[in-house]
């Protein structure tokens, strides 16, 4: 059984949500320094706050999970949860939104470690992208949102 391509998948999760990366950033450096009403604020109109994109990347990771598993998930960029806006998320709590975020993390990387590389090529779950296109695809989510996360970083900082 291979597992050389899981075990890269899953160390790559591990380190976008909090591991050692060579741009030396992570999901959890990024936010920590981060408080309850920061996390709350578009800096610009046109930006998302901080929780919003923490929301944003949690919601596509629970669909890539269940997805993963053979579960339906109808997830659209259209979905009323692919972006809750910041009303509905401080009903969630700051706190809460990171804990999230960092549990569907480990249930990921949890789920991937009995797999092997032929899972991750598979087309059994009737879906139109592999196991292994879904997984990396939702580490490049992970990427590219915590991007803004840093822009949205620099410009509160500017603001404040």
């Amino acid at each position: 059984m291979d597992r050389k391509i899981v075990e890269n998948i899953r160390g790559q999760l591990k380190d976008v949500q909090n591991g050692i990366t060579w741009y030396d950033d992570n999901i959890e450096k990024k936010i920590k320094p981060i408080t309850e009403k920061q996390a709350f604020i578009r800096p610009i109109p046109e930006i998302h706050s901080i929780a919003e994109l923490i929301s944003h990347i949690w919601v596509w990771r629970m669909h890539t999970l269940k997805k993963l598993k053979g579960l339906d998930s109808n997830l659209t960029i259209e979905s009323p949860e692919n972006w809750k806006g910041n009303e509905e998320l401080k009903t969630i709590g700051w706190t809460q939104l990171k804990e999230d975020l960092k549990q569907s993390q480990h249930e990921l990387v949890q789920f991937l470690a009995d797999k092997d590389d032929a899972y991750l090529e598979s087309h059994a779950l009737g879906e139109k992208y592999t196991p292994k296109q879904m997984a990396e695809g939702i580490i490049h989510h992970d990427l590219y949102h915590l991007g803004q996360i840093g822009i949205t970083i620099k410009l509160l900082n500017d603001r404040l």
